[in-house]
């Protein structure tokens, strides 16, 4: 999705879609499927994450639990992101989304929607929020890299 990046009613339309209506929440809770489980000690976010991964490629990116507006859009389009890409190309995304978050540079055509959280390095209350689903998403592939690098 195209979208201005400088019109801030537009990207917060974008996370509460995203928080209202999440395309990525529920677990299948299948056998062949990575799991992990992310819990904040500052807010309310406490989310599992789940991925289902074929021959290096994601199949499904999903969550469940409880998370805060920005907790739960940065989890669901980051899990929208991830699906059909490789563990690679997914560490490539997730590398460029935090890099935006922690005002490094970054590669905007990487992130696609995830643009909507340009704003949060000005409200630095919101960065965990912003990153908790994230950070899993990435523990999770980079435990599956290293499992397949032995």
């Amino acid at each position: 999705m195209e979208f201005n990046k400088n019109d801030p009613m537009f990207l917060r339309q974008i996370i509460m879609d995203h928080y209202s209506e999440p395309q990525h929440k529920g677990l299948t809770k299948k056998p062949a499927v990575y799991l992990i489980h992310q819990v904040s000690e500052s807010c309310i976010d406490d989310i599992y994450l789940e991925l289902m991964i074929k021959k290096d490629k994601i199949i499904s990116a999903s969550f469940d639990g409880v998370g805060c507006a920005i907790s739960t859009a940065s989890t669901d389009i980051m899990a929208q992101e991830l699906e059909g890409k490789t563990i690679t190309g997914s560490l490539e995304i997730i590398d460029n989304y935090l890099a935006m978050i922690f005002e490094q540079s970054y590669d905007e055509k990487k992130i696609d929607d995830l643009i909507a959280f340009i704003n949060i390095p000005k409200q630095p209350n919101r960065i965990k929020c912003a990153t908790i689903g994230v950070a899993g998403f990435q523990t999770l592939l980079l435990d599956l890299l290293k499992a397949n690098d032995n």
